[in-house]
């Protein structure tokens, strides 16, 4: 069996995106066909929204997953259109019920638009992408796509009931994310498999790939909430401090740091009192406890675990695209 390193070591993220390029154009164009209305309002929040930046990382799993798989039909094209509506509405609802201001360094449709407005285009998204996905006629992957969308509400409501509660344990926290954000990467990766047709055990180690990356992914979002490089990350760093969301960083914090300095934060996130002053304060004792640096580990932890997922595959260009995203989740700036 080949070391990971080995597999790992040919391939980087800008090479990764320069062999799909043509692919994810070719995505980038079935988004606008999909998006067509007859209702002005869908049409304008959803190309505000599909231009103001992205990567398109489900998509390209996707795409790679099925290449891994042995696919070499034109669905995959379809399909990764469909999980990127689907990711594009949790945003839409995200905002709302986060009431942010700002994604990806511009201002939220419901900033410009409304709340009732960003609700409606994302059930129109979600809509759409379900009535894609039934007309292909595949129960497997309407199955996949429909258990990430039910486990991704989960997620959130999940989310919202512990919004600002200092007591969230690590295992609570992980759930919610596994559920909220590594569901549908996880689907995304196992309809590569489907349509590879692959046998269940090798669907599953493909899937279990891209859950592992999700869980990566959202880790390292997580912590780069708190160090990016605010210009970069496209939001104000603790933004998600001040929605009311205790991520790794500071639930690990607040189990590590001394009781008058829990008894400090708990009081800061009660009232709301975001001050520069006071987000710099956890900052600085998040490294001093090493919260941000143990956030990283495990995040890194799940990349190991990706890679293991993936090794009774032949070595291929493919694997090694997707050995190269996996290092990608942690080692980005945003």
């Amino acid at each position: 069996m080949k070391s990971i390193a080995t597999a790992n070591a040919r391939l980087t993220i800008e090479d990764v995106w320069s062999l799909c390029r043509e692919d994810l154009k070719r995505v980038e164009d079935q988004i606008r066909t999909d998006l067509k209305s007859d209702v002005p309002l869908i049409d304008t929040i959803s190309t505000y929204l599909f231009t103001s930046g992205g990567k398109r990382f489900r998509p390209l799993l996707l795409i790679l997953t099925s290449q891994l798989a042995g696919y070499r039909g034109n669905t995959q094209i379809e399909l990764a259109s469909v999980v990127e509506l689907i990711h594009t509405a949790t945003l839409l609802h995200d905002d709302v019920l986060d009431d942010a201001d700002i994604r990806r360094g511009n201002k939220t449709a419901r900033m410009l638009w409304g709340n009732q407005a960003s609700i409606l285009v994302g059930d129109y998204l979600y809509t759409k992408a379900q009535c894609k996905i039934v007309s292909l006629r595949n129960h497997d992957i309407n199955e996949a796509v429909a258990e990430a969308t039910r486990r991704m509400t989960q997620g959130e409501l999940s989310q919202l009931t512990y919004h600002g509660d200092v007591e969230i344990t690590e295992e609570d926290y992980l759930q919610i994310i596994g559920n909220k954000t590594a569901a549908l990467i996880a689907a995304s990766c196992r309809i590569g498999a489907i349509l590879g047709d692959c046998p269940p055990d090798k669907k599953g180690d493909i899937e279990s790939f891209g859950w592992n990356i999700g869980m990566a992914f959202q880790l390292a979002d997580d912590t780069l909430d708190y160090v990016a490089d605010k210009t970069k990350l496209g939001k104000s760093i603790g933004k998600d401090l001040q929605e009311g969301k205790i991520t790794l960083p500071l639930l690990s914090l607040l189990q590590r740091c001394s009781q008058d300095e829990f008894t400090k934060i708990e009081k800061i996130i009660r009232l709301h009192d975001f001050t520069p002053e006071n987000l710099d304060y956890i900052l600085k004792l998040m490294y001093h406890y090493d919260v941000i640096e143990y956030s990283f580990d495990k995040a890194r932890g799940y990349v190991e675990t990706a890679k293991k997922n993936l090794m009774l595959f032949k070595d291929s260009t493919p694997l090694q695209a997707l050995f190269a995203v996996a290092d990608y989740v942690v080692d980005r700036e945003l």
